[in-house]
Parts: structure tokens; C-alpha cells; sequence
């Protein structure tokens, strides 16, 4: 039986993100590495199934928008004139760390505690201070 070769051409890797996102939106996050290495941001997005959160002001890229019709919606809100749009990309949920609301200054990694309400809760493992889930 005939096979027909396999085409070539970069390799796909669909695979989810199987870890745990353990931040909000909302946190504010320092960023670990990359070009905005040092930065600060609030989240403002998670994308669970892709391992990435958006962080205000960070990763900004620019789009360049091609002007669409008075009735058509535009990309992302935008005006229906074209230009050349600034958006932040996703980052990889490795590459952010959240500030420690204890202090404001030091990253720390979060854990998960059931408190004395039998409640799960967030803390950080740098202070042990709880941190909200708002």
C-alpha cells in the first residue's frame, strides 16, 4: 500500500500545559527573565491550557492593524482606522514570580495551606504570610 511521504515543515507541539498556575489575576509579579528581566506588572490574564499569563506593561509588542470597515469589529477593540497597535503578549508562567506582599520588594514562590476555617489558602513561602485570593 502506497504511503505518501510526510510533509515537511516545522514540527507542532500541541501538548497542554499540564502544571499548576497558582497565581491570580491581579498579583503583581516580577518578571525573571527575558528582555523586560526585572520588570513589574499586575496579571491581568491567564491562559491555563498554554502555561502563559499576560502581566501589564510587560512583553508589550506592536501589531500592525489593517483598517477594517465602519460595521466590522476590529481586533482587540481597536478604532477602525489601521496603525501599528502596542499589546502585551503572553509570558511563560516560569519567567514571573509574585512580589511578596509582605514587603513589595523580594519574589517568593507560592504554596497552598488549608487554614484553621478549613479553607485552602495562598501564602508565600519567603514570609508565610497569606496572601488573598482577591
Amino acid at each position: 500500500m502506497y504511503t505518501p511521504p510526510r510533509k515537511k515543515g516545522p514540527r507542532r507541539n500541541d501538548a497542554q500545559f499540564t502544571g499548576k498556575i497558582l497565581l491570580r489575576t491581579g498579583d503583581t509579579v516580577r518578571v525573571l527573565a527575558g528582555k523586560d528581566k526585572g520588570k513589574e506588572g499586575k496579571v491581568t490574564q491567564i491562559l491555563r491550557s498554554e502555561g502563559k499569563v499576560v502581566v501589564e506593561g510587560v512583553n508589550i509588542v506592536i501589531k500592525h492593524q489593517k483598517p477594517r470597515p465602519q460595521g466590522a469589529p476590529a481586533m482587540g477593540g481597536a478604532a477602525p482606522q489601521g496603525g501599528r497597535i502596542e499589546q502585551a503578549s503572553p509570558l511563560h508562567v516560569a519567567k514571573v514570580q509574585l512580589v511578596d506582599p509582605a514587603d513589595g520588594k523580594t519574589a517568593t514562590r507560592i504554596g497552598t495551606k488549608i487554614n484553621e476555617n478549613g479553607e485552602r489558602v495562598r501564602f508565600a513561602k519567603k514570609s508565610g504570610g497569606v496572601i488573598s485570593n482577591g
